[in-house]
């Protein structure tokens, strides 16, 4: 009886307030729905082959890893992404600040749906997601991060650790920063406020992962509190030159 009450809730709020598709923006055809049923046909999700370290696009069979992942070593074990930067970019600018904060359960069911069983194979004990600076999250009045990792760890069965890792510097957007000047900026922006952290294997979700270097210095981290293996998946992820 709960769940017919809160399924008849929920109907009677997506029929006041319908929901946005996380693609067009539009308002979503089919009633019901998350995405409309055309933009879900026309977008490309990452292919393979991929790099084995960070899950970029190769191109090629004949390479391992993408150019960024040969020039430099990273603090995490391995990542994936779900879609290429450019081909959901103006959806993730609405939903990190726009205040579509309902594009999440897309994202969300999407990294499940196409990342699930790998997911699940790394074994973590739990997710974390990218902590923003308490300025950001008054902005905007929520974590992007935060909010598709809940859908994934509802989703998996994995529980989500949302304050386990603090964001205690305010940063410069990472995407006016080189490489060199991303490191610089991340130096000393993560705590970790616990000295019992007994997690051996952790998934950390982003929004988009462009060279690693905020997964890297949350890793680095993570790694001083004995943390063995830390996996990531992004929503998006740039090129690998």
């Amino acid at each position: 009886m709960f769940d017919k009450i809160r399924n008849f809730i929920a109907f009677l709020v997506q029929l006041v307030y319908p929901g946005r598709c996380p693609l067009c923006d539009d308002i979503v055809v089919p009633f019901g729905k998350t995405v409309c049923t055309e933009c879900y046909r026309k977008i490309r999700y990452i292919r393979q082959p991929v790099c084995n370290r960070c899950g970029k696009e190769l191109g090629s069979t004949e390479k391992m890893l993408c150019g960024d992942c040969t020039k430099r070593p990273h603090n995490f074990t391995k990542g994936r992404a779900v879609f290429p930067y450019d081909e959901i970019a103006p959806s993730l600018y609405r939903f990190k600040y726009a205040g579509r904060k309902e594009y999440a359960r897309f994202y969300g069911e999407e990294a499940v749906r196409l990342l699930g069983d790998e997911i699940l194979s790394w074994n973590v004990d739990a997710i974390i997601p990218v902590p923003i600076h308490i300025s950001r999250w008054r902005k905007r009045g929520y974590n992007q991060a935060k909010e598709v990792a809940k859908v994934m760890g509802k989703k998996l069965g994995i529980p989500v650790l949302s304050g386990l890792v603090r964001r205690t510097k305010k940063t410069v957007p990472m995407k006016v920063l080189g490489l060199s000047e991303r490191q610089n900026n991340l130096k000393k922006a993560f705590h970790i406020g616990r000295n019992d952290v007994r997690l051996k294997r952790v998934l950390i979700v982003d929004d988009i992962y462009t060279t690693g270097s905020t997964i890297d210095a949350m890793a680095d981290k993570l790694r001083q509190h004995a943390v063995q293996d830390i996996y990531f998946v992004a929503i998006a992820i740039g090129s690998g030159v």
